[in-house]
Formats: structure tokens, C-alpha cells, sequence
């Protein structure tokens, strides 16, 4: 990581997730000084801690929502990455008080310890959920965009630069559907599918560490940072998974479960508008602009949006063998096919 000189000490909030474990070890890969691990679970600590057996890694019990938690983990910091969040749909409708607790207001926590701390860079890690968002999971990591853009706005002269990374689904992240799939042909049914005619995004752990990367590298105060991903339908990577394992191409219908949405955006047309395009990354500034409207009244101010957003249905499209050779690729892939034909892994 050529954003990270030696000895540096970096804080992972809920770094015991998917995304967290991915980060800690490309870490430990280069010559980082401590990795700090925030999480409540002391279980996958432990397992953590076992596993990788590495002494510059120090995990922290501490919940986001406990502002002294933050405070404490955040002190002689140099970079925080914030992925501690809750990103189930279904239970965040069912919850939407606790969304906005762990969401929002631990974002914040984590914002102002890391300000108060002096902390040189804070990246929070968002989702395509947060653009028109029609569910309370997407509409709490909208608000949190919020808040990280509200403070660059607020403290000009801040030391700490805040911004934004935004990505869709996560390969065989934790509670995905890509391991639901698997783990449902393993046992020999068929794969649930809630509409097969829905568009999802498809981005791998590696490729959204990179994305966190890219922000470290290149962020100004505010800033949002959007993958240019590829997406699919649920039916064809329902069938992708099904031809992986040589089962049957069937799927059990079960309709649209609490807050799903047809197709997720990743950037609005009108942030595309103002958007920086990196090859690979858009960068999304922010409104920087005061409350002094009168301003932009005399002297006008006008930004015209473009006639698309950047959504799954219109993002390069794979088909189920681009999805099959996608998939091949997850290491998680291989050791299942492994564990059944190691022929088949390889």
C-alpha cells in the first residue's frame, strides 16, 4: 500500500467483518506498524487472533455507538478505516432505530474521535443502497454520507480528511448470496431467488479494498468514491453458481423480501454530473458551497445533469459464463469445488 510508510498505525472498526479480515491481511502484507481491530465480538477476535498469529495486529472490544470506545481506539491513529455497520435489509426494516444508531450516529462517533485524535485520514465505507434510497439500511448509509460530508464542509482547516467509498455487493462477503446459493446446491436444493429479473452490482474483496485504497491515495475532504463495477441478474448468477457445481439450473421462487429494490445505483445523473471519472473510479466532490444562498440567487449557479445515472441495469452486463469465470476466480469458489473434486479446482 504506497499510501502507508512503515510503522504506521491503522484502526479497522468492524474489522472482524469480511471486508475487515481482507484489509488486516493486506496490511500485514506491507510494513504497517499496528493494525487495530474495533469490533464486539470477542469470539471472531479470538479466531482472528489465532489465525493470523501476528503480534502488530491489537484487537479492541469496543461497540462505535460508545463514543468512549472510539475515543480509545482512535487514539495515535493514523488512518481509520470505518466498516463496522449493520447491512442486513430485511432485519434494518425491521429495526430501522438500531440502523440509525450503529449507521449514523456511530459514524459520527467515529468521525469526531478521529478529529479530536488528529487522526490524518478517515474513509467510511458506504453502499450503492445510499443513492434513492427506499430502504431504512439504505437510508441510514445515506445519512452517514451525510455526516462525513457535513464535516468537511464545517471544518475547512481540519486535519483530518473524511470521505466516502460506495460499492455494491461484496463476493461471498458475510450474509451475501452468492455463499446462500452454494451452501443450497451443497445441500441439493435449488437456489432462492427473489426475482430473477433483478440487477446487482458485482465487485470482489480485493477490488473493494482497492476502491478503499484508491480514497486513501487521492481524497479531499467530503469526497465520494464510486467503483465502475459490473453487474448481472439474480437468475443468471443463480445459474452460474448452479453450472459451477453441476446441479440441475432450477430456482425456487420467493419474491421480493422487505426494502429490495429492482436494480441499485450506484451514482445519481447528478453526481455524475460534477464527478471526476479516474478509469476505473469516479470521484464525487463535495458541495462545498455555505448557507449563504443569497449568493448563488444573484449570481446564479447552474449544474445540468446528465441524462443516466449509474445503475445496474445499465452497467456492463455479464452473462452466466461471465459469471462463471468471475466466480472461479473467488478463492472461496475453489475450496468448495475443492473439498468436492479437487480435479474440478483446478
Amino acid at each position: 500500500m504506497t499510501f502507508l510508510t512503515a510503522g504506521r498505525r491503522v484502526l479497522i472498526t468492524g474489522g472482524t467483518g469480511s471486508f475487515g479480515q481482507t484489509m488486516v491481511r493486506r496490511l500485514l502484507d506491507g510494513d504497517v506498524g499496528e493494525v487495530r481491530v474495533l469490533s464486539r465480538d470477542e469470539a471472531k477476535q479470538d479466531e482472528m487472533r489465532r489465525r493470523l498469529g501476528d503480534e502488530r495486529v491489537r484487537y479492541l472490544i469496543g461497540d462505535v455507538r460508545d463514543p468512549d470506545s472510539v475515543r480509545l481506539a482512535t487514539r495515535d491513529v493514523d488512518f481509520v478505516f470505518h466498516a463496522a455497520a449493520l447491512k442486513q435489509v430485511p432485519s434494518c426494516e425491521f429495526f430501522p432505530l438500531e440502523a440509525v444508531r450503529t449507521n449514523v450516529l456511530g459514524s459520527a462517533n467515529v468521525i469526531e474521535a478521529a478529529e479530536r485524535n488528529g487522526v490524518g485520514s478517515v474513509v467510511v465505507l458506504s453502499t450503492d443502497k445510499a443513492v434513492y434510497p427506499v430502504n431504512a439500511m439504505g437510508i441510514s448509509k445515506a445519512l452517514m454520507e451525510k455526516v462525513a460530508q457535513a464535516h468537511a464542509r464545517n471544518n475547512p482547516r481540519s486535519a483530518t480528511v473524511v470521505s466516502c467509498v460506495r460499492y455494491g455487493n461484496v463476493m461471498y462477503s458475510r450474509g451475501s448470496v452468492i455463499p446462500l446459493f452454494v451452501e443450497q446446491v451443497k445441500a441439493g436444493r435449488a437456489p432462492t431467488v427473489t426475482n430473477p429479473a433483478m440487477t446487482r452490482f458485482l465487485m470482489s474483496l480485493t477490488e473493494s479494498v482497492e476502491l478503499v485504497e484508491h480514497a486513501f491515495q487521492h481524497a479531499r475532504p467530503g469526497d465520494v468514491f464510486v467503483r465502475k463495477a459490473v453487474a448481472c441478474t439474480i437468475g443468471d448468477l443463480a445459474e452460474a453458481v448452479c453450472r459451477i457445481f453441476d446441479v440441475p439450473s432450477k430456482i425456487e421462487m420467493i419474491g421480493v423480501r422487505h426494502g429490495e429494490k429492482q436494480d441499485e445505483t450506484l451514482a445519481s445523473r447528478e453526481e455524475l454530473a460534477q464527478a471526476e471519472d479516474f478509469g476505473d473510479f469516479f470521484r464525487v466532490p463535495v458541495d462545498a458551497r455555505d448557507l449563504n444562498y443569497a449568493v448563488y440567487t444573484s449570481e446564479g449557479e447552474f449544474r445540468e445533469s446528465l441524462p443516466e445515472d449509474f445503475n445496474s441495469a445499465n452497467a456492463p452486463r455479464l452473462d452466466v459464463p461471465g459469471i462463471m469465470e468471475l466466480l472461479l476466480d473467488l478463492p472461496e469458489i475453489r475450496a468448495e469445488l475443492a473439498l468436492r473434486d479437487p480435479v474440478l479446482a483446478c
